[in-house]
């Protein structure tokens, strides 16, 4: 009797001891599924700064001053206007 207590005690322990062992592993290769997963995430935050880097820059190019007034003037013929064509309005 105290043979088969033993025996089933040290076969409890056994069973808990493997699944112990069964979810460390489960554990560490979630972790390193994680793990490679918050480095894509890493370069694809990288990536998309220096995509938005890149857009700001274009942004800047087509909106100079310098680049619309060239538009205005050689695509619609447009001028700046003469001093005496200038009219000052005073607002009270």
């Amino acid at each position: 009797m105290v043979v088969q207590k033993i025996s089933a005690n040290l076969v409890f322990l056994l069973l808990l001891t493997m699944a112990s062992a069964i979810s460390v592993v489960y554990v560490k290769y979630d972790s390193r599924l994680k793990f490679n997963q918050l480095q894509t995430e890493f370069r694809e935050q990288d990536r998309l700064g220096v995509e938005w880097s890149r857009l700001q820059l274009e942004q800047n190019t087509w909106s100079s001053s310098s680049r619309i007034e060239k538009l205005a003037h050689t695509e619609l013929n447009l001028q700046a206007p003469k001093k005496e064509q200038v009219i000052y309005v005073n607002v009270k």
